[in-house]
This record gives structure tokens, C-alpha cells and sequence, in this order.
């Protein structure tokens, strides 16, 4: 996965995201997410360099885990480069696979368990002071093939608004007609979007 990280993320949708917490395990079809292109990305934690506690795990090799929170919410990244460029991939939607009754119980709900960032770690009880550095597929947390998109849309970031041109950048992928998404009101497709 050390490759350019717009191809990373694009690549992303569609893998099967597994955790094991406790025992119990979750998973999900990865079906959005948000590209971070340190240093030149406003939008970025580690714009310009910035390197600070919350985000020293971006400063680490390919496939490693960073987590951080916002609001409350931990956010998951896988880290798309080697340390010396802090990039990496937030995971904003999941189409949940495994352990649906765990979710819900986890979320206090039956429905929108997985449709955006804080909700899928939420129903998968990834933790930021559990997860936060660990690498990928040598723990809890493992990447594994499962379906691919027909098609993939591109569009803007959300929540950034104060990020000057970063704003603009068409770095979120989707999986087009997948309902389990954030913030996108979704007609399914036939087979909600996957070949």
C-alpha cells in the first residue's frame, strides 16, 4: 500500500475492514472514504510538518493505524506512505458484513451503524486508546479482499470548511449507489453498487 495515496484510497473501497474486540467480532465492506496529502493539504493533520502528540502515528510507515477524535468520535486512518510523507486515508463508511447484532448493541440502535466515521468505530469498538499505532493485519484490526465497486465517485471532503483551496480537492471516494454512507442521501443500486 506505500503508493500514491489517491490510488490507495480508491483502492480501499470495497476491502473488508475485521475487528476483533473483546472477543467479539465485526466487519464491513469499506464503501467511503477521505485521501490526506500531508504536508501540501490544508486539510491535513500534518500540514506543513506539524507533528504533534495526537498525530505522531501519521510519522509511521505504511500500514500503520492512526486514530484520532473529534467531537467525542475516534476516526480511523490507515497510512498510505513511509514516515518521511505523513499521508494517509481516513475510513468514513462501511457496509456492515459481520456481527450486526454487536453493532447495534454498541450503537444503541438498529439503523445508520456504520455510515460515517465515528459510527464505525463506534459499532466495531475501535478505540483510539486501544487501536491508535497498531498496524494493520498484526492485531486487532485486519484488511482483507472482498467485493469491488462498479463505479466510484469522486467528490469534496466534509467537514473542512475553513481549509481555504483544500476545500475544493475532489478527495473522498465513494461507492457509487451504496447506501451506507455519511451525509449523502443514496438511491441503492442493483447489488448496492458492487460487480
Amino acid at each position: 500500500m506505500a503508493q500514491d495515496t489517491l490510488t490507495a484510497a480508491r483502492q480501499l473501497l470495497g476491502k473488508k475492514v475485521t475487528a476483533t474486540v473483546e472477543g467479539e467480532v465485526t466487519s464491513g465492506y469499506i464503501t467511503e472514504v477521505e485521501a490526506y496529502l500531508g504536508f501540501e493539504d490544508k486539510a491535513a493533520h500534518a500540514y506543513q510538518g506539524r507533528r504533534t502528540k495526537k498525530n505522531e502515528m501519521m510519522y509511521r510507515d505504511y500500514g500503520g493505524i492512526y486514530i484520532y477524535t473529534m467531537h467525542g468520535h475516534h476516526c480511523m486512518n490507515f497510512i498510505t506512505r513511509d514516515a518521511a510523507s505523513p499521508e494517509g486515508v481516513l475510513i468514513r463508511g462501511l457496509e456492515p458484513a459481520e456481527g450486526f447484532e454487536i453493532m447495534q448493541k454498541r450503537r444503541g440502535r438498529t439503523d445508520h451503524l456504520t455510515d460515517g466515521p465515528g459510527k464505525l468505530t463506534k459499532s466495531m469498538g475501535i478505540r483510539r486508546d486501544l487501536h491508535n499505532g497498531l498496524r494493520l493485519n498484526e492485531g486487532a484490526i485486519t484488511l482483507s479482499e472482498g467485493k469491488k465497486p462498479e463505479v466510484i465517485k469522486e467528490s469534496k471532503r466534509i467537514g473542512i470548511d475553513n481549509k481555504e483551496e483544500a476545500v475544493d480537492y475532489l478527495y473522498r471516494f465513494t461507492v457509487a449507489g451504496n447506501p451506507h454512507v455519511s451525509k449523502d442521501r443514496v438511491k441503492p443500486a442493483f447489488n448496492n453498487g458492487w460487480q
